[in-house]
């Protein structure tokens, strides 16, 4: 496994993003809250560079069948990508895309080390 510093941490703040090319792929790594995470820059619905999407929360909608009344919700703001090319939606903790459940980004390890930023790359 080949280990490869990206930046410092402090030029990837909290809500921050880097895409960057290791070994050939581009990663696009993400700060949520302190904790790194690291994704291919590659849709799996049609190969759009969806780490250069949207980062933003979502709405979320409970209905009430007794009262007939539909409450929303704005949720985990930065915590959501979206496809810049079709919007494709997902969760930045996991990688997992929320508009169809079979399909997830391919993610690598990353991490703070020493002030820097290290993705691993199997």
């Amino acid at each position: 496994m080949a280990e490869h510093v990206v930046a410092d941490a402090d030029a990837l703040p909290e809500g921050g993003r880097l895409v960057v090319e290791l070994e050939g792929f581009e990663i696009g790594v993400f700060n949520l809250d302190g904790d790194y995470c690291a994704y291919l820059n590659w849709c799996p619905h049609q190969g759009a560079p969806c780490c250069e999407g949207t980062i933003t929360g979502k709405y979320t909608a409970d209905f009430d069948p007794e009262t007939l009344e539909t409450t929303h919700d704005w949720i985990r703001e930065g915590e959501f990508l979206y496809c810049p090319w079709h919007a494709w939606e997902f969760d930045l903790k996991t990688g997992d895309c929320t508009t169809n459940d079979a399909y997830s980004l391919p993610s690598f390890s990353a991490r703070e080390e020493n002030g820097n930023v290290v993705v691993s790359i199997p």
